[in-house]
């Protein structure tokens, strides 16, 4: 009865779960695994702060978009299943 959406909702979620892990994979998040387990051990150095370029920002807002986006659809399904319960 409300498999239909759950699937559409799944897939979805899958889809967006695998861009993000592509994105990841393409911009070198995963690279370099040795060096990140002696990070604690060194000593903290004060870098000077970057100035974030307008790609950067826009890749931000589109992240958290995305996330907004996830929460909206969730809160959708589950609103649907709710107000849908009482007529069966």
């Amino acid at each position: 009865m409300y498999f239909p959406y759950f699937i559409i909702y799944m897939v979805v979620g899958f889809v967006i779960s695998l861009a993000v892990f592509f994105w990841a994979l393409r911009n070198g998040q995963f690279k370099d695994q040795q060096r990140a387990r002696f990070l604690p051990l060194e000593d903290e150095h004060e870098t000077p702060i970057a100035k974030i370029s307008t790609f950067k920002r826009y890749e931000a807002y589109a992240l958290v978009l995305l996330s907004l986006a996830g929460l909206a659809a969730s809160g959708a399904v589950l609103l649907f299943a709710l107000l849908n319960a009482n007529k069966f």
